[in-house]
């Protein structure tokens, strides 16, 4: 594999990055039958890619998904220095030339995982700067004060300053923080800043979530003294220099694919295998699904499912951190029980602003009333096809999988936002009896 890169400019953003607005046309009702494997955890992939910038040596990542997100990443990840090739869901990265350590805000604004950027290259450089508005999903307040606070108890000094932060620390000392809430994104960039530590640093009600411990397993991988991921309290012990060895890391199946693959067959009816899966990920939808009165089937790395009979609601769900149900999945899980029996109730308790699809389910038919922070769903017999308007990544996702169980034709507008986290969405769900077809949106 030859390593290719691309110089960019300050400031200006390369050609694959300009948007290209999207829409799927589902063509259903669709009866889902078949097998799939499911593709690397976005969550887990982009941490890891970020974290790439610190190994002494060449890292090789497979079962990178290729997704649009992932795209955004290695741009960052070139703009900075780095030689990267990615190919056949595959990342080959040197960070042996990198030298920047700002992420200009036209890369800052296309992700919300930009802000990990700020542990790796403290790690790195012992600055960093970045736009105050990393971007992402607009699904509610996800300020970065959790971050901020932490790294001012790492001793780094942080300033605020036309829209910008901009880090500087000579060590990062020992410590222990505590986070008030279990945030990956602060947890994550608290263990990126505290490789190079003068000590150890203790995180206690550190998040918990299986990406977290997928990204500790690979810096461990690359010399570094991590305990405690996937528990509420991770240490890490700081060391003077990483291994001088080349990496491979292999990345974990995407469990928030997974699960919206279940959602689907839920919705529709059919048979499904799902491959490249860990089934323990997955215990809180698992148990919902085989509550509404889907057939499910565990093994090492598969799922069965089947669902013959009209889902059954009456269930109450609450989002809430790993190993909870996930908010991520609330969105497809609405879709399912849009046309289960009975009323089923949903309480949002992570973002306050996450029933963005609601409305547009609702021009579809479903019966679904929002006061505050829960979901009423009143399921009906069908929804019927129209068009609709995604307005962030899983809500996408929810309006793809109602289109799948419509009558009708569904154009699911600016589709763009699924593919931030969806490989090739439209292809996959073909491989399972579905007609989808990706045109240019309007």
């Amino acid at each position: 594999m030859q390593f290719e890169n691309k110089i960019i400019c300050d400031g200006l953003l390369n050609k694959s990055l300009e948007v290209k607005m999207q829409k799927l046309i589902i063509y259903g009702p669709a009866k889902l039958m078949g097998e799939i494997e499911v593709e690397g955890a976005k969550n887990a992939a982009l941490p890891i890619l970020t974290a790439s910038i610190l190994a002494q040596n060449k890292v090789i990542i497979t079962n990178i998904p290729d997704i649009a997100d992932v795209r955004h990443t290695i741009e960052i990840l070139k703009y900075l220095g780095c030689k990267v090739l990615f190919e056949n869901n595959t990342v080959v990265l040197d960070s042996s030339s990198i030298e920047r350590f700002t992420i200009p805000p036209e890369y800052a604004k296309l992700m919300r995982s930009s802000v990990l950027f700020m542990g790796a290259l403290l790690s790195k450089f012992r600055r960093a700067e970045l736009s105050n508005h990393p971007g992402g999903c607009e699904i509610g307040q996800r300020p970065i004060d959790l971050h901020i606070s932490a790294f001012r108890q790492l001793g780094i000094e942080v300033f605020e300053h036309n829209n910008r932060i901009m880090c500087r620390c000579d060590k990062v000392k020992g410590s222990e923080i505590f986070l008030p809430i279990p945030s990956v994104g602060a947890t994550e960039n608290i263990i990126l800043a505290s490789i190079f530590c003068d000590g150890e640093v203790v995180i206690k009600n550190a998040a918990k979530e299986p990406e977290i411990a997928d990204l500790c397993h690979f810096l461990n991988k690359l010399g570094a003294k991590i305990r405690g991921a996937g528990t509420h309290i991770i240490k890490i012990e700081g060391v003077r220099k990483l291994k001088s060895e080349e990496v491979v890391h292999k990345v974990i199946p995407d469990r928030i694919v997974a699960g919206t693959y279940l959602c689907a067959v839920a919705a529709c009816g059919g048979e499904v295998v799902l491959k490249n899966v860990f089934p323990r990920h997955l215990d809180s939808i698992l148990h919902i699904l085989k509550s509404s009165g889907c057939k499910i089937k565990e093994l090492k790395n598969e799922i069965w499912i089947k669902r013959e009979e009209r889902l059954k609601g009456g269930l109450r769900i609450t989002t809430h951190y790993y190993p909870g149900f996930p908010t991520d999945l609330q969105a497809p899980v609405c879709s399912a029980f849009a046309v289960a029996s009975g009323v089923t109730i949903i309480k949002e308790t992570i973002f306050e602003n996450r029933f963005k699809h609601v409305p547009e389910l609702v021009k579809m038919g479903a019966d679904i009333h929002v006061e505050k922070d829960i979901a009423v769903i009143n399921g009906v017999e069908k929804l019927r096809g129209c068009k609709v308007f995604a307005r962030d990544l899983r809500g996408g996702a929810a309006l793809f999988v109602a289109g799948l169980s419509a009558q009708g034709v569904t154009e699911v507008m600016d589709a763009d936002y699924i593919d931030r986290g969806y490989e090739r969405i439209e292809e996959k769900y073909s491989l399972l009896g579905a007609k989808i077809l990706r045109e240019k949106g309007e």
